[in-house]
């Protein structure tokens, strides 16, 4: 009966969409939540569990699960896994040190059975920081030209300014549109 609902509430134009907003800690990840769903900055603290939001674009509901990306909280992202269509994977681009955890943790995602079919939306945020890797750096450095089994694609944002956000929600959502 559900999945009948949910046909019909597509082909009348409105569609769901469960994501989740993965990353290390500090890359910026509730910071772009708040800024897609109020269009604004909001003053944040580390993530300690979980936010979760409702944005709605290009009449998709996004239902946007923010998790914590603490070394300590990682472990539990998996509870929130089953039902997800889509990954949006949050990189700090100024943080060079971290590159190869994030990889690391990145990887993991990708060789989860519930996250399969998932399509997965990189964002190289904070690149108005000085020292920030490009999109084509943050590529390398996330071995993403290695993924063959997925839909996958990568932008460039500043979170605080707002940029190439919007641009990785369009493509999100047509890859979703399109499925």
């Amino acid at each position: 009966m559900g999945m009948w609902i949910s046909k019909l509430m597509s082909f009348f134009g409105e569609k769901e969409a469960r994501i989740l907003v993965l990353g290390l800690d500090n890359a910026g990840k509730t910071t772009i939540l708040y800024r897609l769903q109020v269009g604004e900055v909001v003053s944040t603290i580390p993530t300690i569990g979980f936010n979760v939001e409702t944005v709605n674009y290009k009449n998709i509901k996004f239902q946007v699960w923010d998790l914590g990306g603490q070394t300590s909280i990682r472990p539990y992202w998996r509870c929130y896994f089953p039902n997800t269509q889509a990954v949006i994977y949050v990189v700090d681009s100024s943080d060079l040190d971290r590159m190869s955890t994030s990889k690391q943790e990145f990887h993991a995602i990708l060789d989860e059975e519930e996250l399969k079919d998932a399509v997965v939306l990189i964002y190289a945020n904070k690149q108005d920081l000085p020292g920030a890797l490009d999109d084509a750096a943050v590529t390398e450095a996330l071995g993403l030209h290695s993924i063959k089994s997925r839909q996958w694609s990568i932008f460039k944002t500043s979170a605080i300014k707002g940029e190439g956000l919007f641009e990785g929600l369009e493509w999100l959502a047509n890859t979703l549109n399109a499925k």
